[in-house]
């Protein structure tokens, strides 16, 4: 199963690039990321993101999501949690201004197999999308169902340098593909892929900070048209014991 997904992760952009209409956009994306450690079993992971275009400015996405996470054998752990998300237009020069609230409960499953050098993360995460309705440009009533969303996220990490017996210096590779699934899913069944290279520095055992590229590949609800994205993401991690 591992396999199959690491193929459809790299032979998937490569053919819905070769055929359909593409739009490249520029984006930064600043995020704080908190793991409180409650015991050796128990931990809550929250994050905030800001996410904004470049080159153009503007605001594009503001994301809160938090998660219960209880450790398994064998390197195995598993979550439930819930994320807000703020989404506005989706080109930085829209005429409307409206941002459009959505909920994401979500379960997940996550293994990391580790080497002298190497770590290897998978990630497997369900979501549930509820939009808030909107008519005429403005907010009306409440959250609607909308669909499912399946991620699954392979990642490598490399230690550079180790001191102290503390992995100080790491260059993280991934890549994540979502899947949409839902009666509303017509012509977007694949939603998006995300390569991601980073460099992540420890400056202790409770903070770390990261600077990463990302490139976004989104297709759009028509099926035809595609978002290209080149992200500069800035990030820091804070461990609580």
């Amino acid at each position: 199963m591992k396999k199959l997904f690491v193929i459809i992760i790299i032979i998937l952009p490569e053919f819905l690039l070769s055929q359909k209409n593409v739009e490249k956009q520029q984006l930064i994306w600043y995020g704080y990321y908190n793991n409180w450690k409650l015991n050796q079993n128990w931990e809550v992971n929250s994050e905030i993101q800001e996410r904004q275009f470049f080159n153009p400015t503007a605001q594009h996405q503001l994301v809160f999501r938090s998660n219960l996470v209880r450790k398994l054998k064998d390197n195995w752990n598993e979550s439930i949690g819930m994320t807000l998300f703020f989404q506005n237009p989706n080109v930085p020069n829209s005429e409307s201004n409206l941002t459009v609230p959505e909920l994401r409960p979500d379960i997940g499953f996550s293994n990391k197999q580790k080497w002298n050098f190497l770590t290897i993360n998978h990630r497997y995460k369900v979501e549930a999308r509820f939009f808030h309705d909107v008519e005429n440009d403005r907010l009306v009533g409440g959250y609607r169902f909308s669909n499912f969303r399946f991620r699954y996220q392979l990642g490598f990490d490399f230690s550079i340098w180790k001191k102290e017996n503390m992995d100080r210096l790491l260059l993280k590779i991934k890549d994540e593909i979502m899947i949409n699934v839902g009666d509303k899913i017509v012509k977007n069944t694949f939603d998006q892929n995300r390569i991601y290279l980073a460099i992540n520095f420890k400056l202790n055992h409770s903070y770390a900070l990261e600077m990463g590229y990302m490139n976004w590949f989104q297709q759009q609800k028509s099926g035809t048209d595609f978002y290209n994205r080149d992200i500069l993401r800035f990030s820091v991690f804070h461990t609580i014991n």
